[in-house]
């Protein structure tokens, strides 16, 4: 992949996270915003879920109360590069448990 082509999908997952906190019906608000490379989730709480591009590894981060999470881009998705577990699963999981209250994006 080279770094044109990791802007473009970083830059629809941003959007897509976008979207779908747009959409998301739940009782918690939760509040998106886009600082350059970095989106921060904010959760009523006080807590926050931060998601950011590593260029250079032309990689996604994850960090949530949880701990943290490095995604690579294979086949069509986003998947940890230790789990092997897809990007919005993890997000969700991590949104439902700072948010006090299931939370699914799909």
């Amino acid at each position: 992949m080279n770094d044109s082509e990791f802007h473009r999908l970083a830059d629809g997952l941003w959007q897509t996270i976008e979207e779908r906190i747009d959409d998301y019906d739940g009782d918690t608000d939760i509040d998106c915003e886009i600082n350059g490379g970095v989106l921060t989730l904010s959760f009523e709480n006080g807590s926050k879920i931060i998601i950011n591009r590593q260029e250079p590894l032309h990689q996604v981060w994850l960090a949530t109360k949880q701990g943290g999470y490095h995604f690579d881009y294979k086949g069509d998705e986003w998947v940890c590069d230790r789990s092997g577990e897809p990007f919005w699963s993890l997000l969700e999981t991590a949104c439902s448990q700072q948010a006090g209250e299931p939370v699914n994006f799909r």
